[in-house]
């Protein structure tokens, strides 16, 4: 295995390195998932669950690789019987879920034509101590080792799906999630605009209120709002006044209006439906949301939930991705967990592995 330096809090920190975290339509080496296991944790759904799964991992990897974390022996079994003959590496590691964009690490990049990338092992506690996840908090060591990659290990609970990156310098995330006494208890908004201006190069640290009615995460960002381009935003929208996210989405739609970029420039704030029918799960409401795409090389893939605002979802955001095909993929077994596609994903940027040297 190559050697690779571990940086602690008293290190040279990433921003003062040169590195900083760049926006998920910046070129991809690969993305990280880990396969669905756990059957309770599924309320029951699993078998639909990881057809849905597959055929997300297959629409990725027509376009890059898949790093597939599996957990066990059946595991493995099943997600190689489904995927042989595609782009996808198999890893057997210990997992408690699935969701590879809050378990899993931040990476950040250096360099312009030759892009170094190190990452960033934030502490993972299942959204406050909601669910076990012990096994998923290793996961980012695992990652480091296997690509033998410089990494900075640190001490604040912080989830990929919570901060939403533009490149250029300026991030969006929600009070709900980040400022939850269950994660990093005192920690201000002040102190997470410190915070991640160290760690992945946060210029500015745009606030909204709140996400999505019952979402177990206390509001990820990645579920309403996110960046399609440096000044572009696509944000989630419910026209019903009686419907409990009318209110937060409205609020938040006219936050997003008065946002600058670092450049002090308006926001072009582009309105995306939420799915029409109310979704019913195991433990109520469900927050199925169009919102939790996910962008990569060549491709867009939007989770589809069989309702009526499926087509429209996506007519809004093809214009929005010049350049790549966007592609809706089933995910109203997944929806049953909670989250969707950008919850399951984690993007590796291109570049050399970057070993503290």
């Amino acid at each position: 295995m190559p050697s690779m330096k571990h940086f602690t809090p008293a290190d040279p920190t990433p921003r003062e390195l040169g590195f900083a975290m760049p926006p998920e339509w910046a070129p991809h080496e690969a993305t990280w998932m880990g396969y669905p296991a756990d059957d309770e944790l599924w309320f029951g759904h699993l078998a639909g669950v990881r057809d849905e799964y597959v055929g997300l991992v297959k629409t990725i990897a027509r376009f890059e690789r898949v790093e597939l974390l599996v957990r066990d022996e059946e595991s493995e079994r099943d997600a190689r019987a489904r995927l042989s003959g595609h782009n996808v590496r198999f890893h057997r590691v210990p997992l408690d879920d699935s969701w590879l964009r809050d378990s899993g690490p931040l990476f950040v990049v250096r360099g312009d034509k030759e892009k170094e990338v190190a990452l960033v092992n934030w502490r993972f506690n299942a959204w406050g101590g909601k669910f076990e996840w012990e096994n998923d908090d290793r996961i980012p060591e695992y990652v480091a080792e296997v690509l033998g990659m410089a990494h900075w290990d640190r001490p604040e609970v912080l989830e990929g799906g919570g901060l939403e990156i533009a490149g250029g310098g300026a991030a969006l995330t929600t009070r709900s999630c980040f400022l939850t006494d269950t994660r990093n208890p005192g920690l201000t908004e002040e102190g997470y605009t410190f915070l991640l201006s160290d760690m992945l190069g946060v210029k500015k640290l745009l606030w909204l209120d709140g996400g999505l009615e019952n979402d177990h995460t206390d509001g990820h960002i990645d579920t309403i709002t996110r960046f399609a381009a440096e000044d572009v935003i696509v944000t989630s929208v419910e026209p019903d006044p009686a419907d409990p996210n009318h209110a937060v989405m409205s609020r938040n739609l006219d936050m997003l209006r008065e946002m600058r970029t670092p450049d002090g420039q308006p926001y072009q704030i582009v309105e995306l439906p939420l799915p029409a029918n109310r979704l019913e799960g195991a433990e109520g409401r469900l927050p199925p949301t169009y919102a939790n795409f996910y962008i990569g090389n060549g491709f867009v893939v939007v989770p589809q939930y069989g309702d009526p605002n499926d087509k429209k979802a996506l007519d809004v955001l093809r214009p929005l991705f010049p350049g790549r095909e966007v592609i809706g993929v089933p995910s109203r077994k997944i929806i049953e967990g909670g989250g969707s596609f950008h919850c399951l994903t984690q993007q590796q940027p291109a570049g050399r592995a970057w070993r503290g040297e």
